[in-house]
């Protein structure tokens, strides 16, 4: 119990420092839906997206219309080093991830696609985003099957043709091989600390965004990992 006392602690405390570097937060951009999708025929379908630090990506797709649950965990390295004081080193070959289960019949893939390069992350930065830098930072879909990984190239082509963005796309497109969730003080860790520095100026205007600029897949009440797991 102290030692996680005091990793929280030192997250609040590096949030401050974040804070006062002048450091902005990444910009929503205006997209396009994908012109390909995935016709999802399962109850239930998962993706895995990596966009810089798990806490605002979680608290997005949280807040979206359609999705069952979002998990803070680690993607593309070994089960043994899932762990956060290891992959902060960026050595592990993990990237913080977020694991969506959505409802395919409610939003679609390629719509969470769209959610994710619009207001998630800015795709075009490489392994940084924000004040956050590093390999364990970086911009990646971790795709599951064939479709998905057709659907996320397609849409980063589309995107880049479109020239949406100031610079190009540098998304990973990789195979997921395993994804491990995180710690327990990292889930819904946007909902429970909205007073951080940290998450009121780079994570909350990212849930403002996709209410502003995807209305018709915003919920306010974000489903919560804590809700799934009581009992």
């Amino acid at each position: 119990m102290n030692r996680l006392i005091f990793v929280v602690a030192a997250l609040a405390l590096a949030g401050w420092a974040f804070v006062g570097s002048g450091v902005a937060a990444e910009k929503a951009v205006q997209l396009p839906p994908p012109a390909q999708d995935v016709n999802g025929t399962a109850a239930t379908e998962t993706a895995v997206f990596a966009g810089g630090c798990f806490w605002g990506v979680q608290a997005v797709f949280q807040h979206t219309k359609g999705v069952l649950s979002a998990v803070s965990g680690y993607a593309g390295g070994e089960q043994g080093t899932a762990h956060y004081e290891q992959v902060g080193s960026g050595r592990t070959g993990h990237a913080e991830s977020v694991q969506v289960t959505y409802d395919p019949r409610q939003v679609s893939f390629g719509t969470l696609l769209q959610v994710y390069f619009s207001v998630a992350h800015d795709p075009t930065t490489l392994n940084r985003q924000g004040p956050d830098s590093g390999s364990q930072y970086r911009s990646a879909v971790f795709y599951r099957d064939a479709q998905q990984k057709a659907v996320t190239e397609r849409y980063i082509a589309q995107l880049d043709a479109a020239k949406v963005f100031p610079s190009r796309i540098v998304t990973q497109v990789t195979p997921l091989k395993a994804f491990y969730p995180a710690e327990a003080y990292h889930q819904d860790y946007a909902t429970r600390h909205p007073e951080s520095p940290y998450i009121a100026t780079f994570d909350l205007p990212k849930i403002a965004n996709l209410k502003a600029m995807l209305p018709q897949l915003y919920r306010d009440k974000p489903v919560l990992v804590a809700a799934q797991t009581k009992g």
